[in-house]
Order: structure tokens, then C-alpha cells, then sequence
């Protein structure tokens, strides 16, 4: 249930950035962050952790790979289908694991790799048999997913020697103010129904992650990551409806390749043999 909330709050995080098209990558950044910080610096403040945290140089890497990862993932937003662009975000865990391999030494086994030759098949279908998707969406997209690869690694070699609302907090201070700092020649003033719209990305947000770990911290990653899945349906279904989306059997396709990949490789990691 927890992870289903989470895919429902993920969701509506998506279909809000799309409705904000009128709107700079980097303003929407900034507001996301801004909203953020309302759940997570009281926390902080209430509980007496400190912001600065311990790992420091890591936590601005994370934050920097972060920001650069949901710039991205905005900005594909504006060229290709909500639900195609979620789908190739989530290749991340491919990524995620070949820098583990190479930076933290973790092992991959034989079978994962077909789990990701599964999920790139899918990224091939999704552009280089469907001629209606954008290649510029559809490589932001990626490097969106590239990003947040690196994002998992460095959230491993930081382990539990910072408090995950801490490593959370640094990346919203971060993107607020870089986010800030490159909107101001590209300001457009809100209406209140947008500056509501605008903040409501970082409760979305905080929300999501916030029952995502609960989900995580309750049962079995094999049995609960597989829901997290759910926001690619979600967000293809409100596509549809919402904005007159369309998705043709090649691209549903390459979806389905993606999700099956990445969901056979949580099983597969989980496995002892």
C-alpha cells in the first residue's frame, strides 16, 4: 500500500511538471526544491540533526548528480510522452549497476546482464523503431537516467553515516538555489493557481520518497519495488486522458521491455545463488 502511494505521488509530481510547460526547467527546479525544504528542514530542526551532516564532499556530489538528473528528466518532459519519459528514467538501476561494478566492486551476476540487454531492447524500440518519439526527449531521458545511476552509487559509499533527510535536504538547498540562480533571466511571474501548482511539486515530492522508504523499511525489496512500476501505468494512463497523449504498440512495447527487465533484475539481485 505504501509503495502504491508512493507511485500515485510520483505520478502527480509528473503530471504537474507537464502542465508547467509554460514554465524554464530551471524555475520549476527551484520551486520543487523550495517546497521540499518545508517538510525537511523542520524535521531536521525538530529532532536536532545536524544539516551540515558528515560526509560532506559526497553530499554535494549527490546533490550535483541529482539536480543534473531531474533537470533532465523535466526538461524530457517537454519533448516526449510522460510515460515514455518515466519508463527511461527508470533504466537507472542499469546504470546504477555498472558504476557499482566498476567504483564500489559489486558483483553483477550472469543473469542481471540479460536483465539489462531486456531493458536497453526497450530503449531501442521506444526510438529506434518508433519514428514519433523525439530524440532530444528521448536522450534527456537517458542522461536523466545516467545521472541518477550515479546518484545510487553515491548513496551507498555514504551508507548510514548520514541521515537520509539530511542527504534529501542538501539536495533541495542545492537545487534551490542553482535552480533560482538560473531562472532569474528566464522568470516567468506565476498566478496563484500556478504558485500553488508550483509549490505542490515538493510535497509530491517529499511524499513520494517519504513512503517509498516506508515501503522499503516494511517488506521484502522483491516483493514491494516491483509496485514502483505502477507510476509508468499511472502516468501513461493520465497521458491519455489528461493530454490526449498517444502511445502506439512499439512504444507500449518498449515500456513493457523496460519494466520487465529492471523487475526481473530486482529478483534476480535478491536471489543468494
Amino acid at each position: 500500500m505504501y509503495m502504491i502511494i508512493s507511485a500515485i505521488a510520483f505520478t502527480f509530481l509528473n503530471v504537474f511538471v507537464k502542465l508547467l510547460n509554460s514554465f524554464s526547467v530551471y524555475q520549476i527546479i527551484f520551486f520543487r526544491s523550495l517546497g521540499s525544504l518545508f517538510f525537511t528542514t523542520p524535521f531536521l530542526l525538530k529532532l536536532k540533526i545536524s544539516f551540515l551532516g558528515n560526509k560532506n564532499k559526497l553530499l554535494v556530489l549527490r546533490s550535483i548528480f541529482g539536480l543534473t538528473s531531474m533537470g533532465l528528466f523535466f526538461l524530457s518532459l517537454k519533448y516526449i510522452d510522460m510515460g515514455t519519459s518515466v519508463a527511461l528514467r527508470y533504466v537507472a538501476p542499469v546504470f546504477a549497476a555498472m558504476f557499482a561494478l566498476v567504483f564500489l566492486k559489486e558483483k553483477i551476476k550472469p543473469l542481471q546482464w540479460l536483465c539489462f540487454i531486456i531493458a536497453f531492447v526497450g530503449v531501442i524500440f521506444l526510438k529506434g523503431f518508433e519514428t514519433n518519439n523525439s530524440l532530444d526527449g528521448i536522450l534527456y531521458a537517458l542522461f536523466s537516467a545516467i545521472f541518477a545511476g550515479l546518484v545510487y552509487v553515491i548513496i551507498r559509499k555514504i551508507g548510514d553515516q548520514d541521515h537520509p533527510v539530511v542527504i534529501v535536504n542538501y539536495f533541495m538547498v542545492l537545487s534551490m538555489l542553482i535552480g533560482g540562480l538560473l531562472s532569474i533571466n528566464y522568470w516567468v511571474t506565476p498566478t496563484l493557481n500556478q504558485t500553488l501548482v508550483l509549490f505542490s511539486l515538493g510535497m509530491f515530492g517529499y511524499f513520494a520518497q517519504l513512503f517509498m522508504t516506508k515501503a522499503m523499511q516494511l517488506g521484502e525489496t522483491n516483493q514491494v519495488a516491483p509496485f514502483k512500476y505502477l507510476e509508468v501505468i499511472f502516468t501513461m494512463v493520465i497521458g491519455v486522458v489528461w493530454f490526449s497523449e498517444s502511445y502506439t504498440v512499439l512504444t507500449i512495447l518498449g515500456v513493457l521491455l523496460i519494466i520487465f527487465g529492471i523487475v526481473l533484475n530486482i529478483f534476480l539481485k535478491q536471489k543468494k545463488v
